[in-house]
């Protein structure tokens, strides 16, 4: 399979992010493709819970720990950040991953506004090649869309991709 096609969902902090990438998701999946995520966190974050047993692993020192149920899995990564092309590498194939956050990497992005009054990225990223906001931006000429058009959002993903 060709390298994965990327595009990402970029954002200040309560835009509409996750809930945007939730609902592209549903609708790529509806389509038909196979599609899976990365979310970035500016914190630390812990899927684990102290006193469970992987916890413990981790805690002794174990580099990574994999953590397999009846219908999921997750590996825990004592790491520093990885790259993003080095979670792309770690994903099984999928016909789109979209990227929630990440706001300075180079991949292709919509950017998620909830305000008018919120400080513009678009302008400063020339990555972003689409704003999704309930009111049609001021500056720029780039592809407007309403936050909760999914299919026409999706639409216009799926055409810059290939």
């Amino acid at each position: 399979m060709s390298a994965p096609r990327i595009f990402g969902i970029t954002g200040w902090k309560n835009a509409g992010k996750t809930t945007l990438t939730e609902r592209l998701v549903a609708e790529f999946v509806r389509r038909g493709w196979r599609v899976s995520t990365i979310k970035h966190a500016h914190h630390d974050i812990d899927i684990d819970r102290p006193g469970t047993d992987s916890h413990r692993h981790r805690v002794a020192g174990a580099g990574e720990v994999a953590l397999v149920g009846g219908r999921r899995y997750a590996i825990m990564c004592e790491t520093p950040e990885p790259s993003i092309s080095e979670v792309l590498a770690r994903l099984a194939p999928a016909d789109l991953v979209l990227i929630e956050g990440y706001k300075r990497e180079p991949h292709l992005k919509i950017e998620v506004r909830a305000s008018p009054e919120a400080e513009p990225l678009a302008p400063g990223d020339p990555a972003i090649v689409a704003i999704a906001a309930d009111v049609r931006p001021v500056e720029g000429d780039l592809p407007w869309f309403r936050r909760d058009d999914i299919a026409a959002i999706a639409d216009f993903i799926a055409a810059r991709i290939g």
